[in-house]
């Protein structure tokens, strides 16, 4: 891989910083997720309510279309990372994948909202086609990139600092996705030109943070390398020998079902709770906006408490809040407003500590086995992560079948029945609450003292003091 130099730089004798890597590596792998939080959170927002309310795709429908591509990551997933495990190309056996993303997912992504001359299950089944290949182009990017930080360096404090820019191009790639994204879509008044509109702009957005993370990674030293187990049956038995990490993705995989199940539902919740589709925008900047600004607060709760007694309090309080939005059609607009921005700052520390808490697990599965085993959990991570969005989206479209929801298309908008409304607030509201508490009960079976005594993750925070404000 380009930049032994680096690697030989990084171990030289009595450097101040003996793992260092440049900045301009660090910043630009954190672009990368420009992509994986745009991908993961405009489809999760707006697909379902461009197929119900635009293309006249009954609500069970939809719901198929949107989760069969995205379940079919469970499966892709393991093959991309046995493929760039065995890889033998010059650029490294991460990069390359990097690079095949980036020229196939935007245009991909463009043409799901392409918004054909077809409406009900025939758009559906364009839309799932393309979403499918969307899905198979967001793997063969993501899965090497996340694997990244523990081969480019390893020093716990030096992937600190790799996972705060991350995380910091993280937020800002939901936060200017989700407000950027409906925007364009609602400026036409939901008709095809504004998604296809829509459609091409994130697109760029997607080319921008892909070609700008394989770009500046080939800076980066290769200083070890994870090997995922070659089948999805053998990385869960290396799952299931990892109890703790058992437990971590269970709790990941509700939360981020309760998200995607928000994400699903809040275009919704603007239209028919609100009463305006436009107000989509402040509802999300309520959901989003906190993220930067609370981030270093979980940090400190995290230094000060433990990170698992942070995500405790960051799971508890979207419970609650979630809870409030079921009194909206009582209490009004403003309480909804101040609940989502509650979601909104639990949000920052559901984005965040099970980050850390993830980091921590697999350098003690590395102390207590004597094996890398990063690529085969992160593997399952972002798996489990990607079906769960996808069942956030099913989930409430199910919601809206079951409440008798009527599909419609840009020129006529159909008048829905008082159980589709009462469906929309309950699966908005009620259907995270319930999952956050699994997450919770899930999270109370976590065990972080599991961490052998004499791993070198024991007691120490991922995310040292003073990098999140570099990364944020």
């Amino acid at each position: 891989m380009d930049g032994g130099g680096l690697h030989d730089q990084a171990r030289a004798p009595g450097s101040a910083e003996p793992h260092a890597l440049p900045a301009s590596v660090r910043i630009g792998y954190g672009l990368g997720s420009l992509c994986t939080g745009t991908f993961a959170t405009v489809p999760g927002l707006l697909l379902l309510y461009y197929l119900t309310n635009v293309m006249a795709v009954p609500a069970a429908a939809a719901g198929v279309a949107l989760f069969l591509p995205k379940a079919w990551d469970v499966l892709i997933n393991p093959l991309v990372g046995a493929w760039s495990d065995r890889s033998k190309w010059r650029g490294g056996p991460r990069r390359p994948f990097l690079l095949a993303g980036a020229c196939t997912l935007p245009p991909l992504f463009a043409l799901i909202f392409a918004a054909p001359p077809v409406r009900g299950t025939a758009a559906a089944v364009y839309v799932a086609c393309l979403f499918l290949l969307a899905a198979t182009a967001y793997a063969v990017f993501q899965v090497p990139y996340v694997t990244m930080p523990a081969e480019m360096t390893d020093d716990a404090t030096e992937r600190g600092r790799v996972l705060g820019w991350r995380v910091g191009f993280l937020g800002a790639a939901i936060l200017l996705s989700g407000a950027l994204a409906p925007a364009i879509a609602h400026s036409g008044g939901d008709t095809p030109g504004s998604y296809r509109l829509m459609g091409i702009a994130v697109a760029a957005l997607l080319a921008c943070g892909m070609f700008g993370a394989w770009r500046a990674t080939r800076l980066a030293p290769a200083v070890a390398h994870t090997a995922a187990e070659p089948s999805f049956r053998a990385q869960l038995a290396a799952a299931r020998s990892n109890r703790p990490f058992m437990y971590l993705a269970g709790m990941w995989t509700a939360q981020a079902l309760a998200v995607g199940v928000m994400l699903a539902g809040v275009q919704y919740f603007a239209t028919y709770a609100l009463g305006s589709a436009s107000a989509v925008t402040p509802l999300f900047a309520c959901l989003i906006g906190p993220l930067a600004l609370v981030m270093p607060l979980w940090n400190r709760l995290a230094r000060r408490r433990g990170v698992k007694s942070a995500q405790f309090h960051a799971s508890s309080l979207f419970l609650v809040a979630a809870l409030v939005l079921v009194t909206t059609p009582w209490a009004g607009a403003w309480v909804a407003y101040a609940a989502v921005a509650a979601v909104g700052v639990a949000y920052g520390g559901l984005q965040l500590l099970p980050l850390r808490m993830l980091a921590d697990n697999l350098a003690a599965d590395a102390a207590r086995t004597g094996r890398q085993r990063a690529a085969t959990f992160t593997g399952l991570w972002t798996a489990a992560e990607t079906l769960a969005f996808a069942l956030g989206a099913g989930a409430f479209a199910a919601v809206l079948a079951v409440g008798g929801f009527r599909s419609s298309d840009a020129t006529h908008e159909a008048a829905q029945p008082d159980s589709a409304l009462t469906g929309i607030t309950l699966g908005m509201s009620l259907l995270p609450a319930a999952l956050a508490l699994v997450s919770l009960w899930l999270l109370h079976l976590y065990r972080d003292d599991d961490v052998p005594a004499d791993s070198p993750v024991q007691g120490r925070p991922e995310l040292p003091e003073g990098e999140t404000s570099r990364a944020e």
